[in-house]
């Protein structure tokens, strides 16, 4: 499980997770739908990885995220 969470502070509880920047992450999952990944639509929510994913589409999908990162 993971997500991402656009905050200066260490995210350990719910309160300190609200401190984040929920606009950007929205515009990070959009930056990542327009490269073919589609994560939970908000940063609330867990993105999974299993044994289902490749190496192949793990590396693509961190190669979008640098992408969409650098974007936004």
């Amino acid at each position: 499980m993971w997500t991402l969470f656009f905050t200066g502070t260490p995210v350990v509880d719910l309160a300190t997770a609200k401190t984040s920047d929920v606009a950007r992450f929205g515009r990070f999952f959009w930056a990542m739908m327009d490269r073919g990944i589609y994560l939970p639509c908000s940063q609330f929510e867990a993105a999974f990885i299993s044994a289902a994913h490749t190496d192949a589409m793990i590396a693509e999908t961190v190669a979008a995220a640098r992408e969409a990162l650098a974007a936004v």
